[in-house]
């Protein structure tokens, strides 16, 4: 009879350096392709390589979910880019709010807004929806690497030590991020106005920061604000009602022109 022990079968997922190159190469061309392609064709200065790059940066270096990245994307694309501003931010979130499918689709949404506006020879129309789905794959296509890549030695890492303490570390960061994109996406509801203020970063450096005019306060918006987060933590009651409530309150209150 046959060793119980040596009968065990191999592990499914080869650990070899073959394994890793193999991955590389085929998920890497997958996702740097296209990239890499658009670049040679279209210049760094076209809408679609800008939007390939940024949207490729955006899915290496962020962590913690759809509303971290937001944080990140809505800082660059409005404030250093120039894509679309603080409230389309907002019209793009609250459409993937509300609409089936991922949150992080919103990426879909300012690819889209990004290059109607800068179509160049195309129809806005046509430009747009090559943006979206320029976005679309530079955000999800690195993520078969990251998978193919890294769950075989998931097993082995979750008992690291070292590596818990830099993920709990992650995660803290993390909670700071979300923290600071909703202070910003309040701010940008709350007030109809900003007003950028210069501030001194270092010697010699400034950074602007956008405050709010206390006059341009919306009663009626922070009406809702208060009435929704009493609803979620007071009356527990459940975030699609919530959602579904305020989309309905926003809409009866738009057509009667109350905002």
């Amino acid at each position: 009879d046959a060793d119980p022990v040596r009968a065990v079968p191999p592990p499914p997922h080869d650990l070899s350096t073959k394994h890793v190159v193999t991955v590389l190469a085929i998920c890497g061309a997958i996702w740097l392709v296209p990239v890499i392609a658009l670049y040679a064709m279209l210049g760094g200065g076209h809408i679609y390589t800008q939007q390939s790059l940024f949207f490729s940066q955006m899915a290496v270096v962020t962590f913690g979910g759809a509303y971290a990245v937001l944080s990140y994307m809505a800082e660059q694309t409005v404030n250093n880019y120039g894509w679309l501003t603080g409230g389309e931010m907002l019209d793009g979130l609250g459409l993937a709010e509300t609409t089936p499918g991922p949150l992080i689709m919103v990426t879909q949404f300012v690819g889209f807004i990004s290059a109607y506006r800068n179509p160049g020879a195309l129809d806005p129309i046509l430009a747009g929806t090559l943006g979206a789905l320029v976005a679309t794959w530079v955000t999800f296509a690195p993520c078969f690497l990251w998978i193919f890549l890294g769950a075989p030695y998931i097993e082995k890492l979750r008992g690291n030590v070292v590596l818990a303490r830099v993920l709990s570390c992650i995660t803290a960061a993390v909670v700071g991020v979300i923290l600071k994109l909703t202070v910003w996406f309040g701010v940008q509801v709350l007030f109809t106005e900003l007003q950028p203020v210069h501030i001194a970063v270092s010697a010699g450096q400034t950074g602007t920061l956008a405050l709010p005019v206390l006059g341009s306060f919306d009663p009626l918006v922070g009406a809702m604000m208060l009435a929704a987060l009493l609803a979620v933590t007071i009356f527990r009651f459940g975030m699609i009602t919530v959602l579904l409530c305020s989309a309905a309150f926003g809409l009866v209150a738009g057509s009667a022109g109350l905002m």
